[in-house]
């Protein structure tokens, strides 16, 4: 299983909104792929800005590449996040899961 990750950041006002297009939109459209294995969204509020902390779960990198495209490090947004996220990473990083305790 592979998992990416990625950060962005909104300002406090613009928060809630880009919490529920994760929630209504994103994070369903992805289940919607087989290859997806769900994911977390991390929220971690400031006084300045609120930092969002994405993790995406995916079957395999060919999985990733379906999702991403051939040059999948690059970061893919929604046009309605580019008018709420204030500062993001370029790029998701990618890492091999070798152990989750989440297994029981």
């Amino acid at each position: 299983m592979i998992a990416r990750h990625w950060k962005g950041w909104t300002k406090p006002d613009d928060a809630d909104a880009y919490e529920k297009l994760l929630k209504g939109k994103v994070l369903p459209d992805l289940r919607k792929d087989v290859d997806y294995q769900g994911g977390y969204v991390l929220r971690r509020n400031a006084a300045n800005e609120t930092e969002f902390v994405v993790v995406n779960f995916f079957t395999s990198l060919q999985a990733v590449r379906r999702f991403a495209g051939d040059n999948y490090e690059i970061a893919v947004f929604e046009p309605e996040a580019e008018l709420l996220l204030s500062r993001k990473e370029p790029t998701a990083a990618h890492y091999e899961v070798r152990v989750s305790a989440m297994e029981k």
